[in-house]
């Protein structure tokens, strides 16, 4: 959402007097080139009734990262209202009337941090305009306060709620020229303000898509092949529709395509199970008895995989993403050479609340209850694969109980949407914790093969890497990429990044950090690699490779991982290091025999983070991580404090399960991990204390929800290489013996 001179305020009275704001925002001709436009209308972003209340609409999905409260904040801030006294509302999904609705990529800040200050700053404006008019006074004398008007000269002031009705017929303000607070005045943003579902979510309160219900509202499971994309052959469905509660049992032919790239726009074929309860289409389930035609995906296996990467290393490389200089040349000369070779699992995104979505068909038209990260994508895949037109499809949003990119891709929605047309009701459809681990969008796991050279002073003078990865022919599966501005690349004269691909069927997607959350773990490591070999200190070596002047040429545009936004900065990457080593005291801890620290930095969606891990490591291999410093840079303003705090923490802690016991893998196609006991998270006393500092810059403010991930796994790893001897090339740590102390 941007705002600019084509987007303006449009205000209007609620029934009964009060006060409506809006933001239009009028599409530039150029997106005509898109397809039809949506007609235009008012974003309803502030309501002032006449007795005073304010309410304020949160526009993006919440899935725990606390858009819900912090894009209302902003708002609040700048109209001036008391905090404690406001009302929040999640809208529905309507991209006519809000625009971009998603919450991905950590974009949710820089998107909106100056549009919704506008909206608020304008509404405020158009307050002391209506009051200075009822006082006949000039604006300039008025002030605001807590949801108040405020003349200084003859101590009158006014509620909002008492002049809204007034405001409502004024002509709005330009919101280019609206004034907006310095800083120093903020009362909301910069302060911690608590969720605003807290109180729901803590006395169990159904706030939740799984929590869901309607008037006679059937209930679905939905049992898909072990094999990505296998079809039904037959199946027992007399059998099954026999049984107590169940209304219907069907097949779903689906609509998988062939080939070994899959984009996500298909419906997988199954078996739909429609019962009065979701424990009665459950047990009914359990009695089901399907025979698969499995398909393309059932000569796949992990160990496969490992042995085609290996082949592929050994034969030239099939694309070069990125060459700078002679590298080849630049290795023999070089006083030392390293190789490594780096792999990574495939693993399960693993929300506490499994996939489901609500559906109602009803005459033509579809009704969706969805907690979807991208409601717009759920209603156009629906739309194509129903065939029904979009505008006939109305989504509201509902709180999901975590997301990390699994909600980004919306196959449940259009699973429930098709059960739903099928048996002409409404339905819940509600998957497992087993389907939610069997059918996921997996985080690419892949292989990296490294090589680079330093010199007889200990600077870095070439570095190639071979990355084999996933797709067929030129065309990679979804987040199997590494940018060619991916760091190192410009601050190393001669630098190859080159892939290989081999087929998979199988399903892979964004997980928090796409692509970041593994790039940071092998590029980080093998920097370490280089600096013990180099005989110079972890941090020094960081520090001397990014006061390099980068190799001119431009960079290519930035994807959504890696770099992720605007042009990498070394000068904010070498001030959260240097944050990071005086919180932590590196170089002053005690050279305790099998403890040590690891550092390890990465810049992703636009933030610039670098953690120092405190670990020690036993004979037997068992870990223990004491503590964790987490520096940061995301601009000049930390809207909410407490929820900043608390995603940079989780963030940690996510990338530590990651780290130590997450992996999926394949025998004969079929995912052998399916809950948490083969796919572990880290337990609350293997979590280490985590200090988390800012480090302010004159940035505007940017979202952490990812970049604070990547940089822990090889932060640890380091750690231990320093501590034990051993150098971890591969991840989870659990495939090397090592396990929490």
């Amino acid at each position: 959402m941007v705002v600019n001179r084509r987007s303006f305020l449009r205000v209007s009275s609620l029934t009964g007097g009060g006060l409506l704001l809006g933001l239009y925002i009028k599409p530039p001709k150029a997106s005509a080139q898109f397809g039809p436009q949506a007609a235009q209308v008012p974003n309803n972003f502030i309501k002032i009734d006449a007795d005073g209340t304010v309410t304020i609409m949160a526009k993006d999905p919440e899935v725990g990262q606390g858009v819900k409260t912090m894009l209302p904040m902003l708002i609040a801030e700048e109209l001036d209202v008391d905090w404690k006294s406001v009302k929040i509302e999640q809208t529905d999904f309507d991209d006519t009337k809000y625009a971009a609705q998603f919450a991905g990529g950590s974009l949710a800040t820089p998107f909106n941090w100056d549009p919704m200050r506008r909206v608020g700053a304008a509404g405020r404006q158009l307050l002391v305009s209506a009051a200075a008019q009822t006082w006949n006074v000039p604006e300039a004398e008025c002030s605001t306060a807590s949801g108040r008007v405020l003349h200084t000269g003859s101590s009158k002031s006014v509620g909002y709620g008492e002049i809204a009705s007034k405001a409502a017929a004024m002509p709005p303000p330009d919101l280019q020229k609206v004034k907006l607070k310095d800083p120093k005045d903020y009362k909301i943003i910069g302060h911690s303000q608590r969720g605003y579902d807290v109180p729901k979510i803590v006395t169990g309160k159904p706030v939740f898509a799984i929590d869901f219900t309607l008037p006679n509202m059937l209930f679905a499971v939905y049992q898909k092949c072990p094999v990505f994309a296998g079809k039904v052959v037959s199946a027992n469905l007399d059998e099954i529709k026999a049984m107590p509660g169940v209304r219907d049992a069907f097949v779903v032919e689906g609509n998988v395509k062939g080939g070994t790239v899959w984009d996500g726009d298909a419906l997988e074929p199954g078996v739909a199970i429609v019962a009065d309860s979701w424990w009665q289409a459950q047990t009914a389930r359990k009695k089901l008895q399907v025979k698969w035609d499995e398909g393309h995906g059932a000569s796949q296996s992990s160990v496969g995989f490992a042995q085609k990467a290996l082949e592929l290393s050994k034969q030239p490389p099939t694309k070069t993403l990125r060459k700078d200089g002679d590298p080849d040349g630049a290795l023999q000369s070089a006083a030392k050479v390293v190789e490594g070779a780096y792999a990574y699992p495939f693993i399960a995104h693993a929300p506490l609340e499994p996939q489901n979505c609500t559906a109602h068909w009803q005459g033509g038209k579809m009704e969706i209850w969805s907690n979807s990260q991208v409601p717009g994508g759920g209603r156009t895949l629906v739309s194509k694969t129903l065939g029904i037109p979009e505008k006939d499809i109305t989504i509201h949003m509902q709180r999901g109980g975590g997301g990390f990119g699994r909600r980004l891709t919306n196959d449940y929605m259009v699973e429930s949407a098709w059960i739903s047309k099928t048996v002409n009701a409404p339905v819940k459809l509600l998957w497992s914790r087993e389907d939610d681990f069997a059918h996921d969008y997996y985080r690419p796991g892949g292989f990296q093969y490294l090589k680079a050279g330093v010199d007889g002073s200990g600077k870095i003078v070439a570095w190639q890497n071979h990355f084999v990865s996933w797709g067929d022919g030129d065309r990679p599966s979804p987040q199997t990429t590494m940018q060619p501005t991916e760091f190192p690349a410009r601050y190393i004269p001669n630098y190859a990044l080159q892939t290989s691909l081999q087929p998979l069927w199988l399903k892979t997607g964004a997980l928090r950090a796409p692509g970041s959350n593994v790039y940071a773990f092998v590029i980080q490591s093998f920097l370490d690699e280089l600096a013990h070999a180099a005989g110079k200190d972890p941090l020094e070596f960081r520090l001397a490779l990014l006061s390099n002047t980068p190799l001119p040429a431009p960079a290519p545009p930035p994807g959504r991982g890696g770099f992720g936004g605007p042009e990498f900065s070394a000068q904010r990457t070498m001030g959260v290091l240097k944050l990071a080593a005086e919180k932590s005291g590196w170089g002053k801890q005690s050279k305790a025999s099998g403890r040590a620290m690891g550092v390890a930095f990465h810049f992703s969606h636009m933030g610039y983070f670098a953690e120092v891990a405190d670990v020690s490591v036993s004979a037997d291999k068992k870990l223990k991580v004491h503590k964790v410093w987490v520096a940061a840079d995301i601009g000049g303003q930390i809207i909410n404090p407490n929820f900043a705090e608390n995603l940079a923490q989780g963030a940690v802690v996510d990338g530590l399960s990651e780290m130590m016991g997450q992996e999926i893998t394949l025998e004969n196609g079929a995912v052998m991990q399916h809950n948490y006991d083969k796919h572990p998270m880290v337990r609350m006393a293997q979590v280490p204390e985590i200090e988390v500092h800012w480090l302010k810059s004159d940035n505007p403010p940017t979202g952490l929800g990812e970049p604070a991930l990547p940089p822990i796994v090889p932060a640890v790893c380091n750690a231990i290489f320093t501590a034990s001897g051993h150098r971890v090339r591969e991840i989870p740590l659990s495939k090397s013996g090592y396990g929490w102390a």
